[in-house]
């Protein structure tokens, strides 16, 4: 029986790609070894007792044997003295003392054989559930360029330091962590965010290990390495998984602990039932329940399952932090989502212009930049994005800047008062016309930002600022109702005109308005008092508290954020909301593969099996070879799901 073992594997050790194919290559020759070694002792035998008989005992039997059991016997042993319990591993040990005791040395030998092969082919079988981690560790390269002086020089990925600047050239791929200190360059993220677009990136733009220079030459200071980097911490996420168990998986372990002490008591009943047939009978009887009954396939039941959809998410650019996870995010009933920077863009934009008193749309774009120019509120980015659109050939500067607090700017130009503000400002017109009031409740309405931008005192054009809604926002919102999840509540800390005006874009009909941070922990606690199984999806820095508090916190677009890693059950690298409704469907499918594990493969074989070795049908080499099906078709199972597609 294997551990599924997809711990982090070391980063970048100044090995070869060549060195690593011989040592896989070596390795995977040693594992062919010992049972082929055993398997022409056991074909020797088979032809010494059936065909040529040149031995009159069958002493090839016997050495095959001793040697397979003796194997197994001290794998056993030293399992046994380190867990300090009974272990399976036990039964097969005292069936093949049986086997020695009635002279059933070919049958003894094979039996041994199947348990070491079936071990070779489970772990054959296990290695595609370990590629993910494999694929991720091999995008690191094994030699980086850094810069000496004027020249550069190839060094091992181990013997980079931090602060050093690291050359990359088109097609190669980055070495660390780091930010861009020269050139620009087109930079493949697909390996770390699932999304297949290139992204341009120039000096003072982050760049990640992994990812692939398409085209331009970057020189990198050189800022995180090894484990510490964001792939880094996806291996170890996904390395992690396996240890992160959910109730199915902590159940099954609770099980197999008593399940050996519970077949030696089947054991002693069959010998006890059937103390009337002869005593080889019964014995072998007895070894044939030892061999078959096994809770191998039960303790690789969820694990399998689990690291295969783990690594399959992680190729597309989601982490899950194990089982779990997994098990709650297929029982979600109510998905709370935060409003700015996830149903929208997070980035405030100019969605209207209007000019009052004769003015253009130009001018009123115009004297408005003159006014923000020197602020640093998102807005007026926003309204400097825009004026940008309008070619001006420059944007003068203004004097006697005045931030109004809750209200908006006031500026200086050429003598006279610009100001740009809410609606709050009308108090200090003297005359509001009817056009201007009419535009502000319309702008609101529509859950709007409206401002008005007044030169020397009087109203000459409004703006209107908007957090764009994402394109996918809706269709994300359709596919949670098709998953059955009915209840998504938008939480904002904008007013309730504005919140319900977005929820109405998107399809969202439950709304938490004027929410603070604590407000919100406090709707996430209400919801699960209710017996709600909760999601919070956010952006994994602000929402981080409501994102722990929730029964599964989901943070979108943390690559470079480590916060959101750590407070996020599931992280997603991109902020593709699309990856949401299908690691549910992922999640489901999972628990359904553990499921049908467990009472097929598991529980099933194994009451039939030991009623079957009961009653004298089968022999303990059948046993064996059912034993070890068992446990192939479990890791069989569950590599299915390193093929399931994320329709994004």
């Amino acid at each position: 029986m294997q551990k599924v073992d997809s711990g982090p594997m070391p980063m970048g050790q100044g090995d070869t790609a060549v060195n690593r194919y011989w040592e896989e290559l070596y390795g995977k020759l040693k594992k062919f070894l010992f049972p082929g070694v055993l398997l022409l002792l056991i074909l020797l035998s088979a032809v010494n007792n059936y065909l040529y008989p040149f031995f009159a005992e069958d002493y090839i039997g016997m050495l095959a044997m001793f040697v397979g059991g003796g194997f197994i016997t001290r794998n056993t042993l030293i399992v046994v003295l380190k867990k300090r319990r009974i272990t399976a591993g036990v039964m097969v040990v005292m069936a093949l003392i049986g086997s020695a005791y009635v002279g059933e040395y070919l049958a003894g030998a094979i039996v041994a054989f199947m348990m070491i092969g079936g071990e070779f082919l489970e772990e054959l079988t296990l290695d595609k559930t370990r590629n993910a981690v494999r694929e991720l560790i091999k995008l690191v390269p094994d030699i980086a360029r850094i810069k000496v002086g004027s020249s550069n020089r190839e060094v091992p990925i181990n013997e980079i330091n931090l602060e050093d600047t690291v050359v990359v050239k088109p097609g190669e791929r980055i070495p660390v962590d780091g930010t861009i200190i020269t050139g620009q360059a087109a930079i493949n993220e697909s390996s770390l965010t699932g999304e297949s677009m290139p992204v341009d990136k120039t000096v003072d733009d982050k760049v990640y290990v992994g990812t692939l220079n398409e085209n331009g030459v970057l020189e990198v200071k050189t800022e995180k390495l090894g484990i510490n980097t964001m792939l880094g911490k996806i291996i170890r996420v996904v390395g992690e998984a396996q240890e992160n168990k959910g109730e199915t998986q902590r159940l099954a372990d609770r099980f197999a602990t008593f399940f050996t002490p519970a077949i030696l008591v089947i054991c002693a009943l069959v010998w006890t039932i059937y103390a009337d047939i002869p005593f080889d009978d019964r014995l072998l009887r007895v070894m044939t329940v030892l061999v078959i009954a096994c809770p191998c396939a039960l303790v690789l039941a969820t694990p399998t399952a689990v690291v295969a959809t783990v690594g399959n998410a992680a190729k597309h650019g989601s982490l899950i932090k194990g089982g779990e996870t997994l098990e709650n995010t297929s029982k979600i009933t109510t998905i709370c989502v935060d409003k700015t920077g996830t149903i929208t863009e997070g980035k405030p934009k100019v969605v209207n212009i209007t000019a009052f008193n004769g003015l253009s749309e130009k001018e009123v774009i115009f004297y408005s930049a003159i006014a923000e120019k020197n602020s640093e509120h998102p807005i007026a980015d926003a309204i400097m994005t825009k004026a940008g659109e309008y070619e001006f050939e420059s944007i003068p500067d203004s004097t006697d800047f005045v931030l109004n607090f809750g209200r908006g700017v006031t500026v200086t130009y050429e003598g006279e008062t610009l100001e740009v503000a809410n609606a709050r400002v009308m108090d200090n017109l003297s005359e509001v016309e009817p056009e201007i009031k009419s535009y502000l409740s319309e702008q609101e309405q529509s859950g709007r930002t409206a401002l008005l931008v007044i030169r020397k005192g009087e109203a000459i054009g409004g703006l209107a600022i908007a957090d764009t809604i994402r394109p996918e926002s809706k269709l994300f919102i359709d596919q949670l109702k098709q998953l059955g999840i009915s209840r998504i509540i938008m939480l904002t800390g904008d007013n309730e005109m504005t919140g319900q005006s977005i929820a109405r874009q998107v399809g969202i009909t439950e709304v938490k308005a004027n929410l603070l941070p604590e407000d919100k922990l406090s709707v996430i606690k209400e919801l699960k008092e209710q017996g709600e199984m909760v999601a919070m999806i956010g952006d994994g820095v602000n929402d981080a508290p409501a994102l722990t508090l929730a029964d599964i916190g989901i943070s979108m677009g943390v690559i470079g954020t480590d916060v959101a890693v750590e407070a996020s059950d599931i992280s997603l690298m991109s902020d593709n909301l699309k990856l949401i409704p299908q690691l549910i469907k992922s999640s489901r499918l999972t628990v359904k593969i553990v499921k049908q594990n467990i009472v097929i493969f598991a529980v099933l074989v194994n009451i039939i099996g030991i009623w079957l070795s009961s009653i004298g049908f089968l022999t303990p080499i059948v046993a064996a070879i059912v034993h070890n099906v068992s446990s192939i078709f479990v890791v069989g199972n569950s590599a299915r799901l390193l093929k399931y597609k994320y329709n994004v």
